[in-house]
Parts: C-alpha cells; structure tokens; sequence
C-alpha cells in the first residue's frame, strides 16, 4: 500500500473540498464485504462524536444507484468521506490488517499537515484581523468624540451589548476567564475579530452618516449596530460570538509566525 493509492481515489466535491467515497476506501482498506467496513464507520462517528465534532461534516450519506445488469440498478448505500474520517476508520478498522495499518499512519501524518496549515492560516488572519481593529478602533474613537461621546468605554459596552446579547466588556471578559491585564480582543479567533471589526467599521459610518450627536444617541448607534451584526451571523446560521472558542494570547500567534518565517529564509553561506 502505497500513499498513490490513497490520494489516486481522492475526488474533489461540488463543494470544492477533498474527499473520499467509503466504496473506493474500502477495498485499499483491506474489506471484501461492505457489512464489515460499515462496522468499522460506525465506530469511526463515535469516536468523531466523542471528539465533539460533527459527524454530517465528515460523514455526508450517499445513496447511488449502481447497474445491476440488463439496464436495471439498484440504490447501494456510500459516504462521502473527509480526510479527518478516513483518519477515524484508519484508527478504528482492523488492526490486524496490514492494509489498516499502513493507511492509520498515512492519515495521521496528513492529518498532521493539515492541522498544521490550518493553524497557519488561522495565526495569519488573527495577526491581520487583529491589526485592522487596532487601527479601526481609534477611527471608531474619534468618531465617537466628534459625535459627542464623553464617556468612551460605556460607548463602547453598548457595541458590545448588541453584538454579544447583553454582554458588557467585563463580562466577556469574565466568560473567556482571562487574567486583569489581558485584553479580551487579544484572545479572539479570525471569526470572532471578523464579526466585531464589522462592528467597529459599520458603528463609525453610521455616526458619520447619520450626523448623530450626543452620548446617548450614539451608544445606542453603536448598540443597533452590534444587533443586527449579531442578528446576521444568527440567520447564516454561525456560532455566536460569545460561544466561540477563546484561543491562546494572540502573541503566540505572531511568534509562530515569526519562527515559520525565520525557517523559510535561506541560510547564510559562510
């Protein structure tokens, strides 16, 4: 069993995403019989299910109707299959085929790869993400003051209040369990950063647009705002803000960044 074999059956979906057909793994796999190799999914959406993932975003049901002869077919039961499930059957298949363990260790490096990459990208969209709401913050601020706005942070809660469902700063704050001097943007991921940035450059047009003045006027912008962002991400079906994951201190994202950076640089001769 060579890596060919794996990546020869892998087709790409209407989605654009990789993926395998259960029917075209089974075979590599080392399974005669499709009874079997089910066996072997199903423990496969367990251990996905245990690991808190979802189990219709690695393993998406197929029916396909197969030719049986004298132009007659038959609906025949497949899945279509990520990468991370074809790492799970690996893991749960039968160990005493040879077949099973040449593929698990396949699957876990490229696995691996993939975690790393995705990794990569997330460190690079938080860096930017996290740089453009430095900058727009202080256009939001100096926007809030033309408008009137004296007392900034309770200005800012009311974004924040829109966008998070009643939460002030404090009390996200208090939801991530960060320490005192940790700043709660600091320890947002790409999705999070993006939705509150949103906040951030729909709040500073809409003081400008609409001409509004006074404190409470605009902390009640700012709020409608953080709403209908909040309302958005709600009817695309996201996750709410406030129930995403909160990652490491955004300094090790850039410091990641900065070895992977420093690796890619060719040595200098002697």
């Amino acid at each position: 069993m060579t890596n060919i074999v794996f990546e020869t059956i892998r087709k790409i979906n209407e989605c654009g995403q990789e993926a395998w057909s259960a029917r075209d793994l089974m075979i590599p796999l080392g399974y005669a019989r499709w009874e079997n190799f089910e066996e072997a999914i199903s423990r496969a959406q367990e251990s996905c299910r245990n690991s808190h993932q979802n189990v219709d975003d690695h393993f998406r049901e197929l029916t396909k109707m197969v030719a049986i002869g004298s132009g007659a077919q038959r609906p025949t039961n497949d899945y279509e299959l990520s990468r991370y499930a074809c790492y799970l059957i690996a893991q749960n298949g039968d160990p005493r085929k040879e077949e099973i363990a040449m593929a698990q260790t396949y699957f876990a490096i490229q696995t691996r790869k993939q975690e790393v990459h995705e990794l990569q990208l997330e460190d690079s969209k938080r860096v930017f993400l996290r740089d453009e709401m430095k900058e727009h913050n202080k256009k939001l601020a100096k926007a809030a003051k033309e408008a009137g706005v004296v007392n900034y942070a309770d200005f800012q809660d009311y974004g924040y209040m829109g966008l998070y469902g009643g939460m002030r700063q404090k009390n996200i704050h208090a939801s991530k369990k960060l320490q005192k001097n940790e700043a709660i943007l600091d320890h947002m991921g790409s999705e999070e950063l993006a939705a509150n940035l949103f906040r951030a450059t729909q709040a500073e047009a809409k003081l400008k647009r609409d001409n509004i003045s006074g404190q409470n006027k605009a902390s009640r912008a700012h709020y409608d705002v953080g709403s209908k962002v909040r309302k958005t991400i709600k009817e695309l079906g996201g996750t709410m803000p406030e129930e995403l994951p909160t990652p490491e201190n955004i300094k090790e994202s850039k410091k990641r960044i900065r070895l992977s950076t420093k690796k890619s640089l060719p040595k200098k001769q002697k």
